[in-house]
């Protein structure tokens, strides 16, 4: 057990999800000042192996362990992630408007599960003021060395037919900043994010972001729910080959919360070791179709997990959930399955 799980563990889920959450940030936001004392108390470095490099959608991963979107919403701690050992990192999401999100409380910790139900709602400062701090880190010359993901999602109070326009206004202010783009049509704690995923509306996002860009082009992901039915993702692969996005992120989280004991479950979508099989049954849908890259995301907690989906085809990891129970500790136990 390292010094997370012994020390700083109980400390956290001593208090409420979400306030342990904002006080991580709180400290990993400072810790961004002083990135070297942030590796100092990860023990041992990530292990540098050239098995672990990867290109993928013609950026460089010099290993290919990220973090997932949803910790670092505001992107107030992006050199605290390199130093802590993530290969890339994933920030957001980040609406066009700024909004607080659902009412508290909305997220909730299942231990025994080594899982989350989150009902958060896409709460987060909006993209001007994210773009302004992430245009300050690299004026400061802070910027990480690892590739930066940014996640958009659409506001809340944007009605379904004015999506593509919203999505623009994220994407637009974002261009000059991130590596690869995310559109996130999956979270299933904004009313009607979902219907966006049928072919005819994500498209319509997709051209709409396309058509403003022109050439060169950003890579552009589609961040997928775990619960679609099977013709559904195989028709959003389709359209990713023709459209020629970078890839696909498998998944985000599912509404199936049969795992949870009756008495404890809560409305929103559930993360973790649950959601392992979904994400998994996902991605090999995705790569029977395609050789499109694929991200994958859910339910990978340990060696034999991420091995699971290196085997099934990911091209990169992403880990959220885990890394809450788990700390830096995670990142050296994933490395060993490749």
């Amino acid at each position: 057990m390292d010094f997370y799980q012994r020390f700083l563990r109980p400390i956290f889920f001593a208090l409420d999800a979400e306030q342990a959450h904002d006080a991580v940030m709180s400290l990993l936001g400072a810790g961004s000042q002083y990135p070297g004392l942030l590796r100092l108390t990860t023990g041992k470095p990530m292990p540098k192996s050239p098995q672990c490099h990867r290109l993928v959608a013609g950026i460089e991963f010099r290993q290919p362990i990220g973090l997932a979107a949803g910790m670092d919403k505001n992107g107030i701690a992006l050199p605290a992630w390199e130093a802590l050992g993530f290969g890339f990192m994933e920030i957001g999401t980040i609406t066009a408007l700024p909004q607080p999100g659902n009412p508290k409380p909305r997220l909730f910790r299942y231990p025994e599960q080594q899982a989350l139900i989150n009902r958060l709602g896409f709460n987060n400062e909006g993209v001007e003021s994210v773009a302004t701090r992430l245009e300050g880190l690299r004026s400061e010359g802070r910027w990480p060395r690892i590739p930066v993901g940014l996640n958009i999602g659409k506001s809340k109070v944007t009605p379904s037919e004015k999506a593509h326009q919203d999505y623009l206004d994220s994407f637009k202010r974002l261009h000059a900043l991130g590596d690869y783009y995310v559109i996130n049509v999956s979270s299933p704690n904004t009313p009607g994010l979902r219907d966006l995923q049928s072919t005819e509306a994500l498209s319509r996002i997709i051209r709409t972001l396309r058509d403003w860009e022109g050439t060169p082009r950003r890579p552009l992901f589609v961040k997928v729910s775990p619960d679609l039915a099977e013709e559904d993702l195989i028709a959003i692969v389709q359209l990713a080959e023709e459209e020629q996005l970078a890839g696909l992120i498998a998944t985000n989280t599912t509404l199936d919360h049969l795992s949870i004991p009756t008495g404890r479950d809560q409305t929103g979508g559930l993360s973790g070791v649950p959601v392992r099989p979904r994400s998994l049954e996902a991605l090999r849908t995705i790569r029977q179709q395609t050789q499109l890259p694929v991200i994958a995301c859910g339910g990978i907690s340990d060696a034999n997990s991420a091995k699971e989906r290196l085997n099934a085809g990911a091209d990169l990891l992403q880990v959220y959930t885990a890394f809450i129970y788990q700390g830096p500790g995670l990142l050296r136990d994933l490395a060993t399955s490749f």
